[in-house]
C-alpha cells in the first residue's frame, strides 16, 4: 500500500496544476517553464540510471519499454490534437468542447502508468519507489496545467476542467492500486513505466523546454539531472 499512498501524493500535483489555471495563478509561465526543464532532466536521469538497470533483469523487458513508449505516443498525440505541456493560450485553435475531452482521453493512459511506475518501483525497492515518485511528481503540475487550460480554451467550464484533472489524478491512484494484483503489470510494470517515463521526458518535456530561450530553463534541465544523482546517493542503495 506504500505505492498507493505515494501515487495519491503525486496525483495532488495534477490538482495543483489545475487550480493554478482556474485561479489564473498559472500566468507565471517562466516558473512553469523552469519546472518543466528541471522535471525533464530529473526524469531522463531516472529512466537511464534508475529504471533501465532493472529492465535488463526482465525477460522481454526492453520490448516492454518500447511498448510503453508507443502506447503513450498513440494515445496522447493521436487522440489529443494540439497537445503540449504548458498553459494553452490559443482560444481560436479550439473549435469545440470535444477537444478538451480528447485531451482527457489521451492523458488517462499516461496518468495510469504513472501510478504503475510508482507501485512497480516500490515493489522493487523503497529507494527506487521514492526516486520514481519524485520524478513523476515533478511533471504532474505541468500536466494539470495543460489539461485544465485545454479544457477552458475549448469552451468547457471551470467545473468540467477540474473534473477532468481529478479524473487523471484518480487514474494514477488506480494504476498503483491494481499493479500488485495484475500478473502482467507486476512482472512488466517497471519496463512499461520506463517507456512511458522516457516518452514524457524525451518527447514531451524536453521539446517543450527547448522553446524557451532562458538559461534558467536549460540550466534547470542540467540541475534536474544533478538533483537525481544526488538524491540517489543519499537514499539507500537501489539493488540491481
Amino acid at each position: 500500500m506504500t505505492g498507493v499512498l505515494y501515487a495519491a501524493l503525486a496525483s495532488l500535483g495534477d490538482v495543483a496544476g489545475g487550480l493554478l489555471v482556474i485561479w489564473r495563478a498559472g500566468r507565471d509561465r517562466g516558473m512553469l517553464a523552469a519546472l518543466t526543464g528541471f522535471g525533464a532532466g530529473f526524469m531522463l536521469a531516472l529512466v537511464i540510471l534508475g529504471m533501465l538497470p532493472h529492465v535488463v533483469e526482465v525477460e522481454g523487458g526492453f520490448l516492454a519499454v518500447l511498448v510503453g513508449y508507443l502506447v503513450v505516443h498513440l494515445t496522447q498525440h493521436t487522440l489529443t490534437p494540439h497537445f503540449h505541456f504548458g498553459e494553452e493560450t490559443h482560444d481560436d485553435a479550439m473549435v469545440s468542447q470535444g477537444i478538451g475531452v480528447w485531451a482527457l482521453v489521451g492523458l488517462l493512459p499516461h496518468s495510469f502508468f504513472d501510478g504503475v511506475a510508482i507501485s512497480s518501483g516500490f515493489i522493487e525497492s523503497a529507494a527506487l519507489g521514492v526516486l520514481i515518485f519524485t520524478g513523476i511528481l515533478l511533471h504532474k503540475v505541468p500536466t494539470g496545467v495543460s489539461l485544465a487550460s485545454i479544457m477552458l480554451a475549448s469552451g468547457n467550464s471551470s467545473r468540467k476542467a477540474m473534473a477532468a484533472v481529478v479524473a487523471i489524478a484518480s487514474a494514477t491512484v488506480a494504476g498503483a492500486l491494481i499493479t500488485p494484483f495484475i500478473g502482467i503489470l507486476a512482472e512488466y510494470g517497471l519496463p512499461l513505466a520506463a517507456g512511458v517515463t522516457l516518452y514524457v521526458a524525451a518527447s514531451n518535456l524536453i521539446p517543450e523546454s527547448q522553446h524557451a530561450r532562458s538559461f534558467g530553463v536549460h540550466g534547470g534541465f542540467v540541475a534536474g539531472v544533478v538533483a537525481y544523482v544526488l538524491l540517489q546517493m543519499v537514499l539507500p542503495a537501489v539493488h540491481h
